[in-house]
């Protein structure tokens, strides 16, 4: 009965766990077009963290709006050498360029640059935990990635869609009239 009580208190007051803010509906239906060299992963943990929202989902040809991810790159660098010199630590470094259009081409975001790091210890004597370790890092830093997307997404409502529309036919408007 207490259970009950506390889980109708809670679900009641607008508590929500934290995470990715809420994409707005007004970016619906949306189209997420990820070029080939960006890791499966990473698209999938961004659709599902638009599904979660309760995003439409289409293919590009029949959405309004078009996320684009492309460009994606990964480092492995060593951050720190032992006295023999060795490799004692790893710095792994994802990063990938977004970009959201509308269906007639006007830029919501302009291209733009998202990375995520994560430092990790080596050690020689135990390669293959070591490795096991850094593909978990590999998978966090897809998921921090995705987390990042949709917080670049998240302030995307309907107003701001309408003055970015706006500015955009104003500035193909004086591109057209020479006499401004």
């Amino acid at each position: 009965m207490a259970l009950a009580t506390l889980c109708l208190l809670v679900t009641g007051c607008g508590f929500q766990l934290r995470g990715a803010p809420p994409v707005s509906s007004a970016l619906q239906p949306l189209a997420v077009d990820c070029s080939d060299n960006v890791p499966g992963q990473l698209c999938d943990a961004v659709r599902e963290q638009l599904e979660l929202g309760r995003i439409q989902l289409k293919p590009a040809e029949e959405a309004d709006y078009v996320l684009k991810i492309g460009n994606f790159r990964q480092e492995r660098r060593a951050s720190a050498i032992t006295l023999r010199a060795a490799a004692a630590e790893y710095t792994l470094r994802h990063t990938v360029d977004i970009e959201v259009l509308t269906s007639d081409n006007i830029p919501l975001i302009e291209p733009t640059d998202l990375n995520s790091s994560e430092t990790y210890r080596y050690d020689e004597s135990n390669v293959l935990a070591k490795q096991r370790e850094e593909e978990a890092l590999r998978e966090q830093l897809h998921d921090r990635l995705a987390q990042q997307i949709i917080f670049r997404l998240a302030p995307l409502d309907e107003g701001r869609i309408d003055r970015l529309r706006q500015e955009a036919k104003q500035a193909r408007d004086e591109s057209a009239d020479p006499s401004s």
